[in-house]
């Protein structure tokens, strides 16, 4: 792995990016994860890990990190109780979020504390940002990393940035009114990205190939747990019925074979069977439901790629008349 560079000197305007890791109890895997963005060929203008109250060997990990890289801040909070996902880490993200100024920054990012980026990842994220004024947001693509060592992926959809590294165009963030504070919220924002007029996506490189050490949704009360949760976001969100099973078929063929995909059914159903809240406008919804409908038709890459040729042919032409 290539050193850190040692360019002193500011980052040129649309390169300054912002890194905001919400963490509680990470002491097995955040030292992987600075040492991969300390490693960055373009390191992050400002890193900042929310430690949301650990209680193991984590706070002197960080500690340490702040100590070594003029770059890695670190922000306590009181310590909230058990682990939360979800809604939880998304508030952890707000408090980070909301101590920075934001007009020092071109892109803010959402990061887990339990990821190795490669090398070049932040710097060709970067240039992919800036290959277009409508990219809201963006990321590579999850793997493991397996006892032979070979790399596996974690399936995730392209219509989106990975929830793990939300790569997010500040205006864009602003725009479609940040992070929702509820499950669902990795998907939401991209539907509202794409509903505002910007581009979500992640996309397969590799250089882009982001390790996960641990596998998604199993950091709390288990897998059947997690993907229960996961069909509890996906009503929030607002999907529909016919979409969801068509879910519920995808994810059966994952490890858990067959466990995770009933899991995430059964978490939709319970939350339509008691009333839980669904997020949003109808006009969200609406737009959602067209996005699904559109994907079960021609599928969801496919889908996801129409609307960001579509969004980036609409703004062209329009700035083309004007100009």
């Amino acid at each position: 792995m290539p050193e850190p560079s040692q360019n002193n000197s500011p980052p040129a305007p649309g390169r300054r990016y912002a890194l905001i890791c919400p963490c509680k109890d990470e002491a097995e895997h955040a030292q992987a994860t600075i040492d991969s963005l300390a490693a960055q060929s373009e390191p992050p203008t400002l890193c900042l890990f929310v430690d949301d109250g650990s209680t193991d060997d984590t706070p002197r990990i960080l500690a340490e990190a702040e100590a070594k890289y003029p770059w890695f801040k670190v922000h306590h909070r009181k310590n909230t109780g058990e682990r939360r996902v979800g809604p939880g880490v998304i508030a952890a993200f707000n408090e980070g979020y909301e101590s920075i100024n934001k007009d020092d920054f071109d892109f803010v990012c959402k990061i887990d504390a339990d990821l190795e980026f490669p090398p070049r990842y932040f710097e060709l994220v970067m240039d992919k940002m800036n290959s277009h004024p409508r990219y809201g947001n963006y990321s590579g693509k999850l793997y493991f990393r397996l006892p032979s060592g070979e790399l596996e992926p974690e399936p995730t959809g392209d219509e989106n940035a990975v929830g793990n590294a939300k790569f997010f165009r500040v205006e864009a963030f602003e725009d479609i009114g940040r992070f929702a504070e509820e499950v669902g919220w990795d998907g939401i924002d991209g539907h509202m990205c794409r509903m505002k007029g910007w581009i979500a996506q992640s996309e397969e490189h590799p250089e882009l190939r982001i390790i996960h050490r641990r596998l998604m949704g199993s950091s709390y009360k288990g897998i059947f747990h997690g993907r229960q949760r996961w069909g509890r976001a996906k009503w929030y969100m607002g999907t529909g019925p016919l979409y969801m099973l068509a879910v519920t078929a995808y994810r059966m063929k994952e490890r858990p074979v067959f466990i995770g995909g009933i899991g995430i059914l059964v978490g939709y159903i319970k939350s339509m069977l008691t009333g839980y809240p669904r997020h949003g406008t109808p006009e969200f919804r609406k737009f959602l439901r067209k996005f699904e409908h559109r994907s079960l038709v021609i599928g969801k890459s496919a889908a996801a790629r129409e609307a960001n040729e579509r969004t980036m042919r609409e703004w062209d032409a329009s700035h083309q008349s004007a100009a």
